[in-house]
């Protein structure tokens, strides 16, 4: 099961009029520790911005799965309740569980959720879904 954690990044971009600024952008990273999550994002990052930076952030998330869009660089959170039975009260119990879901918009990203739940047996209903300031998710190496 994967394991994300959430990386920022602060460096200097050089704007549109050629003045330098500081940005923090924030990237999801599969990682099986603190450290591995750091290491893969400057891995990750190093050929794309060149010049210096630094991982100032590094937290674990309670994303428990991702629906990709390869057509899209914008990422929308779903906070979906997942809704089972207790068989010994028969009362309803409720299991939040968040889900990253690449999309242009976000109707976009309500059907990308749903079609990426295509196949679900249990019963769940969406509490929120808002845009992310994720900039790009790394998935785990293969080999």
């Amino acid at each position: 099961m994967a394991q994300w954690f959430e990386c920022k990044v602060r460096y200097e971009k050089i704007q549109e009029n050629g003045a330098t600024k500081k940005v923090s952008e924030t990237y999801l990273v599969d990682a099986l520790s603190f450290t591995e999550a750091e290491a893969r994002t400057i891995e990750e990052l190093t050929p794309r911005l060149g010049g210096e930076f630094s991982v100032s952030t590094v937290k674990r998330t309670k994303i428990v799965e991702i629906f990709p869009d390869d057509s899209t660089d914008r990422w929308y959170l779903v906070k979906v309740a997942f809704i089972s039975i207790d068989e010994k009260t028969a009362a309803e119990k409720k299991t939040i569980s968040q889900v990253l879901v690449a999309a242009n918009d976000f109707k976009g990203a309500y059907d990308n959720f749903m079609e990426g739940m295509k196949g679900t047996l249990g019963d769940f209903e969406i509490h929120s879904i808002n845009e992310t300031m994720i900039m790009d998710v790394y998935n785990a190496k293969k080999g």
